[in-house]
């Protein structure tokens, strides 16, 4: 069993932790329920949602991949970026700008470590259209999802060019980054941390756990995900990955606004010697274990209860844990519309019928 949260209705500690760090002209605190899925490899999932039958779509994802002896998740850094605009007179302006930033590289490298210990200048990359330039600067932030330290970094970049080149810096932010919007750009590249996981399901326990077939799971994935999502235009060929994004950022103290990042990437399914492959992609997943609401005390414990907090690689096990969750709720919500279950599953544990 797992032990109930002893901060869940601690409303004064959450008032002193909160105020001056994470909200302003603070009045009160809203209330979401929080559950447990999993385990998941050894961890619990930590939930906060509203969405009935959301949890347990997740849990039953769980012990369809435990059932499974595949189980693989590949993380890597892609990088927290800011992407300031320039205004230029000309190309020739934009291209002295550009040059001037691939020759001193190495030097403001040094200007963004200086604001920041925990944060290194990865690389610099550059976009240029009539009289202006855009400059993406890619940094690594250690544990933390690192948005704000990243911005103050770029400031004092920012201020370096101008007073070397006296051009002008119109935004910090130039939708370069790209921040908290979906983009191509951002699904391409890649931002915060790209994430895969992947099982392969034996025919028995999808018969048994999902109670459908690898066959008609493969059928949703390419009409449903992928066809589906091309004839709409959508950047996420998946079913719901917002769902359990969301779910988690909210229980451990993300910030909730990167969901619209977390609810882009990629779901394919096949047959694979008449067993189950199933896999997700999520090419930006902005987490951290430490700053922003981390510290709060409820998210801390939910933090605490998958074993992750501020320590060294807990940001990339977060990850980890939510590229699980992901691929454990993609999972049940296809086999749920191939077994066609979803409405009464919903009637049952969304609205208590």
């Amino acid at each position: 069993m797992v032990k109930k949260l002893k901060y869940i209705s601690n409303y004064l500690s959450l008032m002193d932790k909160a105020r001056g760090q994470n909200i302003e002209k603070m009045v009160g605190c809203v209330q979401v329920p929080l559950g447990l899925a999993g385990p998941l490899k050894g961890k619990f999932i930590p939930l906060a949602t509203t969405e009935g039958a959301l949890v347990a779509s997740v849990n039953r994802g769980c012990k369809a991949i435990s059932k499974s002896e595949s189980f693989s998740v590949l993380v890597k850094e892609a990088g927290t970026t800011r992407g300031p605009v320039f205004k230029v007179n000309g190309v020739r302006e934009a291209e002295k700008l550009i040059n001037w930033v691939e020759k001193n590289t190495k030097l403001l490298k040094e200007v963004a470590l200086q604001t920041e210990k925990h944060l290194s200048l990865i690389e610099v990359t550059h976009k240029m259209v009539g009289k202006n330039v855009w400059l993406r600067f890619n940094f690594k932030t250690d544990e933390a999802m690192g948005m704000n330290m990243v911005t103050v970094a770029s400031e004092k970049i920012v201020e370096l060019i101008e007073r070397e080149l006296e051009i002008e810096c119109v935004s910090l932010s130039g939708n370069y980054c790209v921040d908290k919007k979906p983009s191509w750009l951002n699904f391409i590249e890649g931002r915060g941390k790209q994430v895969w996981v992947e099982t392969v399901l034996s025919r028995k326990v999808v018969k048994e756990v999902l109670k459908t077939t690898p066959e008609k799971i493969v059928e949703v994935v390419y009409r449903k995900q992928l066809l589906g999502s091309v004839m709409s235009g959508s950047m996420g060929f998946n079913a719901h990955y917002a769902n359990i994004v969301a779910g988690v950022f909210l229980a451990t103290g993300q910030d909730m606004a990167h969901v619209v990042e977390g609810s882009m990437g990629v779901t394919t399914a096949e047959i694979e010697d008449s067993d189950l492959y199933f896999s997700i992609y999520l090419p930006s997943l902005m987490v951290g274990t430490v700053g922003g609401g981390t510290h709060l005390a409820t998210q801390k414990e939910a933090l605490e209860i998958m074993g992750l907090g501020g320590k060294k690689g807990d940001a990339i096990k977060l990850a980890e844990v939510i590229g699980g969750a992901v691929l454990a709720g993609e999972l049940s919500l296809t086999a749920a519309l191939a077994s066609k279950d979803l409405a009464r599953a919903h009637q049952k544990l969304g609205r208590g019928k």
